[in-house]
């Protein structure tokens, strides 16, 4: 099967909206958490998000939204947006041209697209009011596709005239390291020779609140502490949204178009916890299961992995077994160098993937290591995991990034210097 290469990336993250705002970001741990406004009444115990800079998208009519000039949708487009489809519009955006690509090579037959989203509760929830107090039929007639959990796919895939495969994949907080994994085989296999990925989530109040019922949030109200992965105080994640997208090229296509490349995407692999609806199995089974199927994929051993990615939400359960799933896949002498990059961004959900496998990415190409921020007593049961507490300047060849979401479902994914 032919090598796979990402040769072309887009962010709009709480860090920043473009390559080199986030990669200065994460080499000086500048986290983007903050008050949100929409967050500030009596209705919201928690106050804080990982903010989305230059865009203010409170309307309910996307002609009322305000975000940068240069990413002007047209009306007819803009019309059934959500707010995370105008992000994820931003960020292919910017992914199309650091790719180079031309509208006839995003038109191709062989190139597709594959997205993920949990939908958007706000348009929903706008839709649903009009229609109960006006009735059925004064329903927008775009209220179905710019809302519901395809709406990515249904707006983008229109959008840009996107000819190949094509779909949305929906697995809570894992849902764009599958779109990732699938893309990824879908080059491998010959049926497309490029596809652009595209992960987004809103970042409002009915994206993030609603996890207070979980007891998932952290309600802390100091944005420099807020998000903890790893110490032994915290206490929930802090949510965020935004939209990154990578684009995936087969070797040859890459070098045919003479692209450079961010790094070259080795392999993948999933696991199911089977255990719980929403809380991961104590000793991160399927976790277990999902990297070791990604280093069989790469054709790898653990002591070859440099660096973890870990999807360490700062929740006491996630993060517990995580470590444990960590310590069994990389058992001594290999002290396997970790962090968690959700200090920083706050938790994406279906974003959350595809942004920190950005990270990696840019990790590689530039040979440095993210640091956890705002750890001050590291948990015990990190044990041997040597967890990198600041941003380093190091060598390193092979990452792996890791995703978990409700129902058990996880995925790893490994990335090695191009």
């Amino acid at each position: 099967m032919e090598s796979v290469h990402i040769t072309g990336m887009g962010l709009i993250t709480s860090i920043g909206n473009n390559r080199d705002a986030v990669t200065n970001s994460l080499r000086e741990m500048k986290h983007g958490i903050d008050f949100h406004p929409e967050l500030q009444g009596k209705d919201s115990p928690v106050k804080l998000a990982g903010t989305v800079k230059e865009f203010n998208l409170e309307s309910s009519d996307p002609e009322d939204w305000d975000y940068p000039e240069k990413y002007r949708v047209p009306r007819a487009t803009l019309r059934s947006f959500s707010p995370h489809v105008l992000y994820a519009w931003c960020a292919l955006k910017q992914a199309i041209e650091d790719a180079s690509l031309s509208e006839d090579d995003i038109q191709d037959p062989e190139v597709g697209m594959y997205t993920s989203s949990g939908g958007s509760m706000r348009s929903i929830h706008k839709h649903f009011d009009k229609m109960d107090a006006r009735g059925v039929m004064a329903c927008n007639p775009l209220a179905i596709v710019a809302s519901i959990a395809g709406t990515l796919s249904f707006n983008l895939v229109a959008a840009l005239g996107i000819r190949g495969s094509s779909t949305g994949l929906v697995s809570a907080c894992a849902s764009s390291g599958h779109a990732l994994g699938m893309a990824l085989d879908e080059i491998r296999l010959g049926r497309q020779k490029r596809m652009l990925v595209i992960g987004a989530e809103d970042c409002n109040f009915e994206s993030i609140v609603p996890f207070c019922g979980m007891r998932a949030l952290s309600l802390d109200t100091d944005p420099n502490n807020a998000s903890r992965s790893f110490d032994v105080t915290r206490n929930g994640f802090v949510g965020t949204g935004g939209a990154v997208c990578l684009v995936l090229e087969s070797e040859s296509e890459a070098k045919k178009r003479n692209i450079q490349s961010y790094a070259k995407f080795l392999g993948w692999g999933q696991g199911s916890d089977g255990h719980n609806v929403a809380i991961s199995h104590p000793e991160g089974r399927g976790l277990k299961g999902a990297m070791a199927n990604a280093l069989r994929d790469a054709n790898l051993s653990s002591t070859d992995i440099d660096y973890v990615n870990a999807h360490a939400p700062s929740t006491s359960i996630g993060d517990a077994s995580e470590m444990k799933a960590l310590k069994a896949t990389f058992p001594l002498p290999h002290e396997v160098m970790v962090s968690s990059t959700k200090p920083l961004t706050g938790h994406g959900l279906s974003l959350s993937s595809i942004m920190e496998a950005a990270f990696c990415c840019i990790a590689l190409k530039d040979q440095f290591l993210p640091g956890s921020a705002h750890v001050t007593t590291p948990d015990p049961e990190l044990g041997h995991l040597k967890l990198l507490r600041k941003s380093e300047n190091h060598p390193v060849k092979h990452v792996m990034s890791n995703s978990s979401g409700f129902g058990g479902a996880n995925v790893s994914v490994i990335f090695e210097k191009a």
